[in-house]
């Protein structure tokens, strides 16, 4: 059933070599996207989960799951608004590899940015997301404020409570906030986490209605790289599931640019990823969270 599962993946050429590649750095590293993708909804579902009709697939969710060779791992957001430079498209926002050149300019502008080797690759669309979230009978979240969004189909109330998979799609879409887009990928990383402790949890594992639904919505979920195998999934499942350090990637500062608001690296940035480059622990004063709506 493994190999049946590994067969069933969707893939895609995301890994492949390009001149100047950065050469391995310590521990193991991978790409996470997330994309608006509606492939596979109906119309129903699409008006359910008020996705819209977009066709294609863009980004605006960019993760790094880092698993250092000793030490806690780590769940690093890139927010979209980082102004980087793009292979063959000069300075623009990072989502903007991925939106003009798919997901091998992506990995290429994240590693020439970060100086981080990217060893593996994972991207989920809207299609398929509610499902997986519903195979493992919700996650619970912890609200510290109500959250209201026509937009992302979003009504709750503050407070813990157990998510579905169109409740827990519209907080991980959700920029109602003062701070947007910095706040949203604080809720993403949050439900990153519950999502796979959830998942790797004994009623999960131990009950195969749970489990084999699970299994199923994640090879219809996701999509990796061509080497990737449902292995590395199972094995990033568990390293994030238990308390890994969340932050989002520095920045120092924000200007007015071509492409809007957007979000300045500096030295502040580039140190904090020589630090994830060499395998060390970032220091205290380099990680930065943001508050975000979820405990």
């Amino acid at each position: 059933m493994l190999f049946y599962y590994d067969g069933k993946l969707h893939r895609v050429d995301a890994l492949s070599a390009y001149a100047g590649r950065i050469g391995d750095t310590p521990g193991t590293n991978w790409l996470i996207v997330g994309t608006d993708s509606r492939d596979g909804l109906t119309s129903e579902q699409k008006k359910n989960l008020a996705t819209g009709d977009a066709d294609g697939a863009r980004t605006d969710t960019i993760m790094m799951a880092h698993l250092p060779p000793s030490g806690k791992p780590m769940l690093i957001s890139i927010p979209r608004d980082m102004y980087v430079p793009i292979p063959g498209m000069g300075s623009h926002k990072i989502n903007a590899a991925f939106n003009n050149g798919g997901p091998n300019l992506l990995v290429q502008t994240v590693e020439e940015f970060t100086g981080v080797h990217i060893d593996h690759y994972a991207e989920i669309g809207f299609g398929g997301f509610d499902s997986l979230v519903d195979s493992v009978g919700g996650v619970e979240m912890c609200l510290d404020q109500p959250l209201h969004d026509p937009k992302a189909g979003l009504n709750l109330e503050a407070g813990c409570q157990t998510l579905n998979g169109t409740q827990a799609l519209g907080l991980v879409r959700t920029r109602a906030f003062p701070n947007a887009d910095l706040e949203r990928v604080v809720n993403q990383r949050k439900f990153l986490a519950a999502l796979m402790s959830k998942a790797t949890s004994p009623g999960v594992l131990l009950n195969p209605f749970r489990l084999f639904p699970f299994v199923s919505g994640a090879v219809d979920a996701v999509t990796v790289d061509n080497g990737d195998h449902i292995w590395n999934l199972a094995w990033l499942a568990y390293k994030i599931s238990g308390d890994p350090v969340t932050t989002t990637a520095p920045a120092d500062g924000d200007e007015y640019t071509d492409d809007g608001d957007s979000l300045i690296p500096g030295d502040t940035t580039k140190q904090f990823f020589d630090y994830v480059a060499r395998g060390q622990e970032v220091p205290a004063n380099l990680l930065t969270s943001g508050a975000g709506a979820v405990s």
